[in-house]
């Protein structure tokens, strides 16, 4: 069996009864190979999928099948580490599951735990999808370095009759250790607030809600896997036309992931004017990084409290804009596109903007008011845009790599208008290329109508009003085929 540092459970961590050992495993995908746990199949053969109860551990470690012929129990052999505490709840609470293993000659290798929402439990947070949650959060967390006494969890209990404390409850009781320590004893307190009677009902609503969030983000660590740069430039070259020296930067900074695998301690910052593409660049990003990924758009954050939530001391308190990213996204790990950068300084009341943006790019940590605890920030990658870099301050500057996009030349215009955004209009109103053609010195004529104006925003509106004027004349006029020459693009444009 393919299991890593065997060590027999320590007499002061097990009951007397225990019957396995324990081992580490980093497995994000169980396989009969590498197993959840080890049961013994030396008497009998058991069904590759088997329904049945864990007992609770501190009575036996065993798990009882449910056959046609009754029940018969199987000692548990071996138990991945990371899932010692889910067994023992599961145990606990007579939470009727579904096992799928495969008979291997050192036991019946348990690669998947399936609940069965049979409604009888005494946990409501055992149906729903809830023990898939805590098992998938299980797998996407290493192994504890070392072996550890259960939490104690009388402070919790079990007495809730509220579903969303009860799943917290159970979440920090089987799978707390896959949170950040400072994240552990915060959601600790939080749940005795919610519990507690001895405060106003206001504050328990707060400090449920703040939980729910909280617990719903998957707090990762700052390892990051390697990137493929085929795939990266493929990406780059699919979504963006031309900028090599963009592309370049971009790539650079792959391999530079792939070398520490962490993030750089530097974001990107996209100078250029208006149109270019700087957001298309950013989304590319994203994509390359496999990341999910929020936008900040500070030319509408006039108010820090927008970016960092309010206290809790209000009725009507809120997270902040950046917690409800971390929210949204299910994880620690995103790209915050912050767009209009040089904007960020015109703050008005009280505070500014930026100053809760230096926070958030130093990924020491970010602290929202109402979360009133320390969000790890390690795996955020910051992408900025602006037009102008001169409104930037300097320590916000010094937080980015600045790549200068350039505006488009006429030819690159031409290029992107006849092979991507005009063919692009004419299959979304489903348009055939040789219903609606542009000749020669029809798209020259384009070009020279759109000269003045910098980016490609121009060239697009024109690819649909160009596309728009085509189907109205096949339709109305019922014929085939539309050309555009010099002459008919400028009196389109001219009406």
């Amino acid at each position: 069996m393919p299991v890593f540092d065997f060590n027999h459970a320590p007499d002061n961590a097990r009951p007397a009864e225990c019957t396995y050992t324990v081992f580490r495993s980093n497995e994000s995908v169980p396989t009969a190979e590498r197993p959840i746990l080890l049961l013994d199949n030396s008497r009998r053969t058991w069904n590759p999928q088997s329904n049945g109860k864990f007992t609770n551990p501190v009575k036996s470690t065993t798990f009882e099948f449910e056959e046609e012929t009754g029940t018969e129990c199987a000692d548990i052999l071996s138990l991945d580490l990371r899932f010692v505490s889910l067994i023992k709840w599961l145990g606990e609470n007579h939470i009727k599951v579904c096992l799928t293993g495969e008979n291997r000659e050192d036991g019946y290798a348990v690669y998947r735990i399936r609940e069965i929402a049979s409604g009888g439990g005494s946990k409501l947070s055992a149906e729903d999808g809830f023990l898939q949650f805590m098992i998938d959060r299980l797998l996407a967390s290493p192994a504890p370095d070392e072996e550890f006494e259960e939490e104690e969890s009388s402070e919790l209990g079990d007495d809730m009759k509220l579903t969303s404390i009860q799943s917290i409850t159970d979440f920090m009781t089987c799978a707390g250790r896959t949170l950040p320590d400072n994240i552990r004893l915060w959601a600790r307190r939080n749940l005795a607030v919610a519990r507690s009677h001895e405060v106003s009902p206001e504050e328990r609503r707060h400090a449920q809600r703040a939980l729910s969030i909280m617990m719903n983000v998957q707090w990762k660590s700052n390892y990051f896997e390697s990137i493929d740069p085929v795939e990266a430039r493929r990406i780059l070259d699919e979504e963006l036309y031309g900028m090599e020296r963009v592309k370049q930067r971009i790539i650079e900074t792959v391999i530079q992931i792939n070398r520490t695998h962490t993030l750089p301690a530097y974001g990107l910052l996209l100078v250029g004017p208006a149109g270019t593409g700087k957001s298309q660049v950013a989304y590319a990003v994203a994509r390359i990084l496999k990341l999910p990924w929020t936008t900040l758009d500070m030319s509408s954050i006039n108010d820090p409290e927008q970016l960092t939530g309010s206290s809790r001391i209000y009725s009507n308190a809120k997270p902040g804009i950046i917690m409800e990213a971390f929210a949204n996204a299910g994880e620690s790990n995103l790209v915050f596109i912050i767009n209009e950068l040089d904007k960020a300084a015109s703050g008005k009341g009280s505070g500014n903007p930026a100053d809760v943006l230096l926070t958030l790019l130093d990924n020491l940590g970010f602290t929202d008011n109402y979360i009133e605890c320390m969000i790890p920030t390690v795996g955020v990658y910051p992408i900025a845009t602006a037009n102008d870099k001169s409104m930037i301050s300097a320590p916000l500057m010094s937080r980015f790599a600045v790549i200068d996009i350039p505006d488009y030349t006429a030819e690159e215009k031409k290029v992107i208008f006849s092979r991507y955004a005009l063919p692009k209009v004419l299959k979304r109103m489903g348009l055939l290329e040789n219903e609606c053609i542009l000749s020669e010195d029809g798209l020259d004529a384009v070009i020279r109508q759109f000269e003045g104006t910098s980016g490609i925003r121009d060239l697009e509106q024109a690819a649909e009003h160009l596309a728009a004027n085509a189907l109205y004349q096949i339709e109305v006029n019922h014929i085939t085929q539309v050309i555009f020459d010099a002459e008919a693009v400028r009196k389109l444009f001219e009406e």
